[in-house]
This record gives C-alpha cells, sequence and structure tokens, in this order.
C-alpha cells in the first residue's frame, strides 16, 4: 500500500520513519505546508517522496499528523478520496473532529490518538521508536468502515502499539487530566521561576526536579495553544481540581501541620502503584 503522511514534524516524521520498514507498505509520501519541512523530511528519509495535495489523496492510507484546526479543514478537502481510502487523524482531542468529519468520507476516518511524543518538535526530532511499546486510543471507530478499521489497527500494531477504544469525549475529558494539566502546570512553572530567578541562577541551581517538571513546556505553543482551546472545558474543569490539591497543601504548610501534610503526600504516592 501506499500511505501518505500530511504533517512531517515529530509525530508525521516519526511515523514515517516507522512504517518505512512495514512490509506492507510500499512507500511512504508527505504532504507540508513548511517547503523546510519537506527538505528537511527528504534529507532524513522520513519519507520516500514529497507530494502535491492532490496526488497525496490517491494514498490507499493517509495520515494526518497536524494541529486538530488542521486537521478539520484537511477532511473537508478529502471528500472526493477511494471509498477504498483509510484516513487516520492523529489529533490530540477528538471530540471536536469527529463532529467535524464531513458525512461523505466518515466511513473513511478513524480518529486516533497515539500516546506518545516529546517536547521537541520539527522534521529534526523524529525518532524511529517513538510508537512502539505506546498506546493509541482509537475513538468512535464504530462509525468508521470496516475495511478502514482493519487497516488502520494493523498499521498501529505493525509499529508496535497496543490499541484501546474509546468514547471521543470521554477521551477527551480523560486526556486534559493526564496529558493537557500537565503541559499547562510545566507553562506555568516555567514563567514563575524566570519571573523570579536570573538565567544564571537558574542553569546553576536547577535540579532533575525542575528539569523534569518544565521539560514540557519546551513544547510547542502553536500546537498546545490549538490543543488547549479544543478542550477548553475539560482542562478548566481539571485546573479547578488540581489548583484545590494546590489549596490544601498551601494550608497544610501555613498551618504547620505537619502530620496531615505527610500523610497527603503519602497519598499522592499511591500514584506510583498504578504507573
Amino acid at each position: 500500500m501506499v500511505v501518505g503522511i500530511v504533517g512531517l514534524g515529530l509525530m508525521g516524521g516519526s511515523l514515517g520513519l516507522a512504517l518505512r520498514s512495514v512490509p506492507q507498505v510500499e512507500k511512504v509520501i508527505g504532504f507540508d505546508h513548511n517547503p523546510d519541512h519537506c527538505n528537511e523530511a527528504l534529507r532524513l528519509r522520513l519519507v520516500d517522496a514529497i507530494v502535491s495535495w492532490e496526488e497525496l489523496k490517491r494514498s490507499d492510507v493517509i495520515f494526518l499528523a497536524i494541529p486538530v484546526e488542521g486537521i478539520i479543514a484537511s477532511l473537508k478537502k478529502m471528500t472526493d478520496v477511494s471509498p477504498r481510502c483509510t484516513i487516520v487523524d492523529l489529533g490530540s482531542t477528538k471530540a471536536k473532529i469527529v463532529e467535524n468529519i464531513p458525512a461523505e468520507i466518515r466511513k473513511n476516518v478513524v480518529p486516533a490518538h497515539p500516546m506518545t511524543g516529546t517536547e521537541k518538535f520539527g522534521p529534526s526530532a523524529a525518532v524511529a521508536n517513538l510508537y512502539r511499546d505506546k498506546i493509541v486510543v482509537l475513538c468512535d471507530i464504530d462509525k468508521s468502515g470496516t475495511l478502514q478499521q482493519e487497516t488502520a489497527k494493523a498499521l498501529f500494531e505493525a509499529i508496535g502499539m497496543k490499541i484501546v477504544t474509546m468514547d471521543a469525549h470521554e477521551h477527551d475529558r480523560h486526556a486534559a487530566y493526564i496529558s493537557h494539566l500537565p503541559h499547562a502546570i510545566s507553562y506555568a512553572l516555567a514563567n514563575a521561576v524566570m519571573a523570579q530567578e536570573d538565567a544564571n541562577n537558574i542553569l546553576i541551581l536547577a535540579a532533575g526536579g525542575f528539569r523534569d517538571m518544565s521539560r514540557l513546556a519546551k513544547s510547542s505553543p502553536i500546537m498546545w495553544e490549538e490543543i488547549f482551546k479544543q478542550n477548553r472545558d475539560n482542562l478548566l474543569e481539571a485546573m479547578d481540581h488540581f489548583e484545590e490539591e494546590l489549596r490544601v497543601c498551601r494550608a497544610l504548610i501555613n498551618g504547620e501541620k505537619w502530620e496531615h501534610l505527610r500523610r497527603w503526600m503519602e497519598e499522592a504516592n499511591r500514584l506510583h502503584d498504578i504507573l
């Protein structure tokens, strides 16, 4: 099969590297609005060729590895693809995408969210094993065609992913707590520290804890602005619950209730039993 990838940054580029080693994939072609990304993707051999939009639409499988608004706009320009074409979007929020899939290609589309990534972005960030042993969530796939479901699952399994299915709205609520809230906290932590400390002190004193917590603040602001916008209500709910826990911590420290504070932290330690 010929696989087309729209968006040749971290996610799309890494997918290209992974798919090129899959026996069923004859050729991986790419499309990106950024000419520099196209040139870099070819140089790094992330794809076999850069093609026009019209040629890309003739692919057997098309992955949309771009921000959510771009996915929605692209789907509206794909209403003339073959009935046998499989379109897989990799958006980080699902409900708005699902709600905006044109009716005439609903069976073509498999909404997916690979639970993987790094704080880096662009074609140079691509790594061949980004997807291996990670979870991919497929949403509302009962509305996708049987061929499209089987094709998407086969390709994700071929690159080493574990498949979970979920309702799109359910996915977005869970993602707000487990993925989107940590990014918001990381950006807030980075801004709080930079407002109070000069660069030299940060460089000298920043240890593992700060580096781990602030790592996500290196992520693409353009991408995360869209994610926060698309999942606004769920993210605000998650922020409310986080702020309540922070108020509990503040009150215990302010009241010098050290035994209670320790029990509060021990409750948080239970997370390690899950992870």
